[in-house]
């Protein structure tokens, strides 16, 4: 047998038990107001008595047309972004900037292949906006939902779409940048490991043509950005994906474009993230390769990497401060603003992992 649930407990009756009008008692008991010190405390009293914790936030959310709720999108498992330290850095910056506004940050996970299937969660959801993050496919049904509904939408590039407003990226321009910092060093043959280019890539080598399928743009831009660089027309082999941008995955990769005979393996790979960077680290010490002696290696991100003893070559897209710049574009949608679209800065760290090819 279940017990019935109590009523809450409401803000008049926290008046009424301490003997003051509601608009007295909602000034001492949010602190906000002229009243008494004795006055709040006997409302203060009052409130522990009666198991008043505070405003209905349903309540609220009708009064003054906002949840207090900001969705934020992720394309594929949560799982996967929380491994990933620039997702977990850029959503800690963003956390921030909610915490200022106030708002509460809801996670909302995408599935990479079927992205539909997060309309009806979206739909059963009260949101002040929406934040797509940490890229993604540039086509995303989600799109048009939240449009009909009026409800604001912000983009760290995808998808691409003029309701959507983007803090973006040049992912071609960056990863030319560093692309070319490794041919000025002398590297000739060069490698380029990239991230999925679509919700069913698998690990493996693959050849120019694959980017024509690709459904992620950033791991599409990054890969142009090197090929603005290298020309791999008629040198099979020097190209490789992978399923996940991780380390296993990287070293996976890395393991097809290294395990070759000196003649015919790269000097250098450019990976498109800090972690992939970091599975052709792991694969090149278990091919008996030293970075950078035998092998130099760039990643992309700029995350911090405390297990590794060395200082990651990268171009450092400054985490943090990227999530707080969303915020703030954010906060001006929540005031009712239309900010233009922005281009968030990004930087060539140059580390240890980056040295001229041997003779």
């Amino acid at each position: 047998m279940t017990t019935p649930r109590q009523p809450r407990a409401t803000l008049r009756a926290v008046a009424q038990a301490a003997g003051v009008s509601t608009s007295t008692a909602s000034l001492a008991f949010s602190g906000k107001g002229p009243v008494a010190p004795e006055t709040a405390e006997r409302v203060r009293a009052a409130a522990v008595e009666l198991g008043y914790t505070g405003p209905d936030p349903l309540a609220s959310s009708l009064r003054n047309g906002r949840s207090g709720v900001v969705g934020v999108i992720v394309e594929g498992r949560l799982l996967h972004a929380f491994r990933d330290p620039f997702a977990v850095s850029v959503l800690d910056g963003l956390s921030q900037v909610l915490d200022e506004i106030p708002a509460g940050m809801l996670l909302i996970a995408q599935h990479a292949g079927h992205p539909e299937k997060a309309v009806p969660q979206l739909g059963a959801t009260a949101l002040d906006a929406v934040v797509f993050s940490l890229c993604g496919p540039d086509d995303n049904p989600a799109v048009d939902h939240l449009a009909a509904r009026g409800i604001p939408m912000l983009g760290d590039g995808s998808p691409a779409d003029p309701r959507v407003v983007q803090l973006a990226l040049d992912n071609r321009g960056a990863s030319a940048t560093i692309t070319r910092h490794v041919r000025d060093l002398g590297h000739q043959r060069v490698a380029h490991l990239m991230m999925p280019l679509r919700p069913d890539s698998t690990t493996g080598l693959v050849d120019v043509s694959a980017l024509r399928e690709a459904t992620f743009t950033d791991s599409r831009d990054r890969a142009l950005g090197f090929l603005d660089v290298y020309d791999l027309a008629g040198r099979p082999g020097l190209l490789a994906a992978t399923s996940l941008p991780d380390v296993e995955q990287g070293a996976a990769a890395a393991r097809l474009l290294l395990d070759r005979p000196v003649g015919q393996r790269p000097t250098a790979v450019v990976a498109q993230s800090d972690l992939l960077a970091m599975g052709v680290v792991r694969a090149a010490d278990e091919l008996g390769l030293r970075v950078p002696e035998d092998l130099s290696v760039t990643g992309f991100d700029g995350v911090e990497l405390p297990w590794f003893a060395g200082t990651l070559t990268t171009m450092d897209q400054h985490g943090e401060r990227k999530g707080r710049s969303l915020g703030e574009l954010l906060r001006r949608l929540l005031d009712g603003e239309r900010p233009d679209d922005q281009v968030a800065p990004v930087t060539l760290r140059v580390g240890t992992t980056t040295t001229p090819p041997p003779a």
